[in-house]
């Protein structure tokens, strides 16, 4: 292989990395704003219950957050390690 080649599958593979974690970024902000949405109808139906939804409100965004941190790591040594 040339080294153009070369080069160009290192520049795929850093655009794809780049790709994956926006799009696990995005997932995780739209997943912690559906959290959140829920959580307030919640709250708004049952108040007396608040407590109880926000921390597992609390419980299952860090969950997410968790995951989407797990994937841009992932992308990011996928990139690095050849």
């Amino acid at each position: 292989m040339t080294l153009l080649l070369i080069l160009a599958e290192m520049a795929i593979g850093k655009l794809g990395a780049g790709i994956g974690a926006g799009i696990a970024a995005l997932g995780a902000g739209i997943g912690i704003g559906q959290i959140g949405a829920g959580a307030m109808e919640a709250i708004a139906r049952q108040p007396e219950a608040m407590s109880d939804i926000r921390a597992n409100m609390i419980l299952a965004s860090v969950f997410i957050e968790g995951v989407a941190f797990l994937a841009i790591i992932l992308c990011v040594l996928l990139t690095v390690i050849p």
